[in-house]
């Protein structure tokens, strides 16, 4: 058996750091939002209105540019790892968001603030198929709420409403082209 040559690791961590450092540089996806800032907390507008919570239950406004050539849809999806659920916990995940869509407002979804045409809210881990706010247990730390866009290369994905956020996670972190996020805080 040939003895492996360690001689040739160098160059190869080199170029595998190139080649990610190069990668990182094309993506220029950024979101942003009216209602929440990266890193700060929450209005109770975010936050749930059931399990023991009583805020307003809206998804914040969230804006997006820098989308990747072949962009032919977006998906959005808030997610907290910090629950105590063993898996974290899925507020929300909206998919085949046409591709000339690059903002959804405060509130989508609710009396008087209409989906844009095409876009499917699939099966949150309060078992809706809406935004559902932030509602962590009373006296954690606060916890993270990543709100996550993803540029797709499909026009629709092969999903419908009865979707779980987890199948949708899938799907944005096996095919989107790039995505960007933003973490918000919460507690109570």
């Amino acid at each position: 058996m040939p003895t492996p040559s360690f001689a040739l690791l160098p160059r190869a961590l080199t170029a595998a750091a190139l080649c990610f450092a190069s990668t990182s540089a094309l993506a220029e996806m950024t979101l942003t939002s009216t209602d929440i800032a990266e890193g700060e907390t929450m209005s109770a507008d975010q936050e749930f209105d059931g399990f023991g919570c009583s805020g307003g239950n809206l998804s914040p406004a969230l804006s997006w540019s820098g989308a990747p050539a072949g962009t032919n849809s977006y998906i959005v999806m808030a997610y907290d790892p910090d629950a105590p659920t063993g898996s974290g916990f899925w507020h929300w995940a909206a998919f085949n968001i046409p591709a000339a869509v690059t903002s959804l407002p405060t509130g989508v979804g609710t009396d008087g603030v209409p989906l844009p045409d095409g876009m499917v809210e699939a099966r949150n881990d309060y078992s809706v198929n809406a935004f559902g706010g932030a509602c962590p247990p009373e006296g954690d730390d606060p916890h993270h709420y990543i709100f996550t866009v993803y540029a797709m290369p499909q026009e629709s994905l092969p999903l419908d409403e009865t979707a779980s956020s987890a199948v949708v996670g899938f799907m944005a972190h096996t095919t989107s082209l790039d995505h960007a996020s933003l973490t918000a805080l919460y507690g109570r």
